[in-house]
């Protein structure tokens, strides 16, 4: 058996063809997993619109007629951040239904084939709390998928954990840098997609069975700092 025990355990990734969706496969494949990624980009195993009921129906017949079950789901993806200057109203239901009906819609035609100690964990965002202007697409779905995680944690109680994970600043070509950009981290760097990933195994792992309902931060600390002009050195321009 492999480390965190994923030897021959059944994963489903949606976004799983890129960024931490993509790393999040890899990690858990290197532990023995099969992996079932669905996303609209090219993939090995399945290539679907989640905003598609019957992508998702498809999809899900497939997963459950090549492998009879489901041990772990990571609802990673996610559709386009616009705000309410330019978002149309087919725009803002498009990043709903990919971010919270379809993990909700996943989770309900898995829900009669996971396994026992099967564990849910939904990607959401540290814009579930805080925001940019001209994002609200993105950060309603992000804010929806972090509420849905307690309620279905409660609604699965001794059947399936669920968990959520909101990143912060996130750079999925592992890109590092300096100055500011890295400075203004408490902890000195911007993040990549294993520190998500790291996080998504542990929390599907046996080593975290006494949690369900969370919502885990992972954002070098920029949401504990606060901000304000001519304090500490830091200046609003413009």
């Amino acid at each position: 058996m492999k480390e965190n025990g994923f030897e021959n355990r059944v994963v489903v990734i949606t976004g799983g063809a890129r960024g931490i969706g993509r790393v999040t496969a890899e990690e858990f494949r290197k532990q023995g997993a099969h992996v079932c990624v669905i996303d609209k980009e090219p993939n090995e195993y399945f290539v679907g619109d989640l905003a598609e009921e019957a992508v998702l129906e498809a999809f899900a017949v497939k997963v459950i007629d090549d492998y009879g079950h489901v041990d772990v789901l990571v609802n990673n993806a996610m559709g386009r951040s616009k705000g309410i200057d330019s978002c149309t109203w087919e725009e803002f239901n498009y990043s709903l239904k990919v971010g919270v009906t379809a993990p909700f819609y996943l989770t309900k035609l898995f829900l009669p084939y996971f396994a026992k100690g099967a564990s849910i964990v939904n990607i959401s965002s540290s814009r579930d709390r805080m925001s940019q202007p001209q994002t609200e697409s993105y950060t309603a779905a992000k804010g929806g998928i972090a509420a849905l995680t307690h309620g279905l944690a409660v609604s699965l109680a001794g059947k399936v954990r669920v968990n959520s994970i909101s990143p912060g600043w996130i750079d999925t070509s592992f890109k590092e840098y300096e100055g500011p950009d890295a400075v203004q981290q408490p902890v000195g760097r911007v993040g990549n997609p294993l520190d998500i990933s790291n996080m998504i195994l542990f929390l599907c792992s046996d080593k975290a069975g006494f949690i369900t309902g969370e919502n885990i931060c992972i954002d070098g600390g920029m949401t504990k700092q606060m901000i304000y002009h001519d304090d500490y050195g830091w200046k609003l321009e413009g």
